[in-house]
């Protein structure tokens, strides 16, 4: 039982690794970027990126890809409409502990 405990904790620890060859940078810099829905709501999201100390002109662009990302998967297009987005002006965007927060919507939700 002990032997099989080791190795599913190992495989759940090599499977959410990411080779570098297949993590795409974004100004130079790898990022850490997670998307969220909001209230159950498939078209609203929200965008996590951190560590937007390394560059945040990279991790606007990280959290733009991945709003995209799951715009076209999830409605085959990638239109959003920014609430706090890569164009908001600096000063306005939300920035806590080293990650950035965007917000937006597909609008052609199907």
């Amino acid at each position: 039982m002990k032997n099989w405990v080791g190795i599913v904790l190992c495989l759940g620890v090599l499977g959410a690794c990411t080779s570098q060859e297949d993590q795409i940078l974004f100004d130079g810099q790898f990022y850490n970027a997670k998307l969220r829905k909001v209230d159950r709501q498939l078209d609203v999201f929200t965008v996590s990126v951190k560590p937007v100390s390394r560059s945040l002109v990279g991790a606007l662009d990280a959290g733009e890809y991945e709003a995209i990302k799951y715009c076209v998967d999830l409605f085959g297009s990638s239109d959003i409409l920014w609430n706090v987005g890569p164009d908001t002006a600096q000063g306005q965007q939300s920035v806590v502990n080293d990650t950035l927060t965007l917000q937006g919507r597909c609008p052609n939700a199907r």
